[in-house]
């Protein structure tokens, strides 16, 4: 799942339970529904990813993609924490949209067989939490 600096879902893409995440990576940045803004050189665009991520072929991915990666190592934000007053991890905005998104009960066990029927209540279930963080739904 790919998500804004707020936690509303921006991409998805779906696959078994057993497949790393850095073989979703390039489905996940291509299933953004809306164009990003072209990247300039003094407004970059990051990507925060988490330890899944680490490696230099997604570091150069990214980087091909024009975006600037922020990938931490193993060991390197409980490090961070440890030493640098002040530091707070950022995880818990993505580990929020997965909180919202496991609300819905018929993603949180997935009784789909088909891809697609599933990807379609995830697109619902991010519609809503995107509503409902815009204030729209109350």
């Amino acid at each position: 799942m790919l998500t804004d600096g707020r936690g509303v879902p921006l991409g998805v893409e779906v696959s078994g339970a057993n497949t790393h995440d850095i073989r979703l990576l390039r489905g996940t940045l291509n299933s953004k529904p809306i164009r990003r803004a072209k990247p300039t050189r003094r407004k970059r665009q990051h990507l925060c990813l988490d330890k899944g991520y680490d490696s230099k072929d997604a570091r150069r991915y990214l980087r091909q993609r024009h975006y600037v990666p922020h990938i931490k190592s193993r060991g390197e934000e409980a490090r961070d924490l440890k030493t640098k007053s002040g530091y707070r991890a950022r995880r818990w905005v993505v580990e929020r949209t997965h909180s919202w998104t496991n609300r819905f009960r018929r993603l949180l066990i997935r009784w789909e067989k088909k891809a697609d029927n599933y990807l379609a209540f995830l697109h619902f279930s991010f519609a809503w939490t995107t509503l409902s963080s815009a204030g729209v739904l109350g």
